[in-house]
């Protein structure tokens, strides 16, 4: 008979996803994760089979608990949502201290490293994006009804690569990565 598990799942996958977001995948050492959860080498071995499996539930918990909540309110959007999506993302980004300004998007950051090589990550990642744009459109159609169809698809694709490109720029330079956010809110203010 195995031995019951004694830990909060969940609450060890967030102290690993904070840090996989913070020094990747590949920087992300075994003892650094025990230290962060709290677990033994063999415990998180049991639970997730490998640190890939940890980094694969990490990055569920990261969609799950980060990503998709901040995306909510673009799935019905009142015309308002998406700038007030692209404030409140400005608004982290802008906050010294906080989490996303320091360490940027889990998955933005893992598109460019090596751990993107793995098709299965690649796949997450690229789902991740589309997920992304999908919810920018629903928050551009709703803000701007007065868009065609084609207008509406080249302003996604800025605002949602303006959006990316923040993430991306969020750890080496702040005021860039809000300056593409500001360009995203003027644009699509733009009449």
């Amino acid at each position: 008979m195995g031995r019951t598990q004694t830990f909060d799942t969940a609450e060890a996958v967030r102290s690993a996803r904070a840090v996989f977001w913070k020094h990747g995948y590949e920087a992300a050492s075994v003892p650094a994760l025990e230290a962060a959860t709290g677990l033994r080498r063999s415990s998180i071995y049991h639970a997730f089979g490998s640190k890939r499996g940890l980094f694969d539930a990490a990055v569920d918990s990261y969609l799950d608990e980060i990503v998709r909540p901040r995306l909510a309110p673009l799935a019905e959007p009142a015309p308002g949502a998406i700038l007030d999506y692209l404030r409140g993302l400005r608004e982290a980004l802008e906050r010294a201290g906080s989490f996303i300004a320091a360490n940027g998007c889990l998955l933005i950051n893992a598109a460019g490293a090596a751990i993107a090589d793995d098709e299965a990550v690649r796949e997450t990642i690229t789902a991740y994006r589309a997920e992304l744009g999908r919810a920018i459109g629903n928050g551009i159609r709703a803000h701007r009804p007065d868009l065609d169809d084609a207008e509406t698809d080249r302003l996604t694709a800025t605002c949602t690569a303006l959006v990316v490109a923040a993430y991306a720029l969020a750890r080496v330079d702040t005021v860039s990565a809000v300056h593409s956010l500001d360009t995203a809110l003027d644009l699509v203010r733009r009449p």
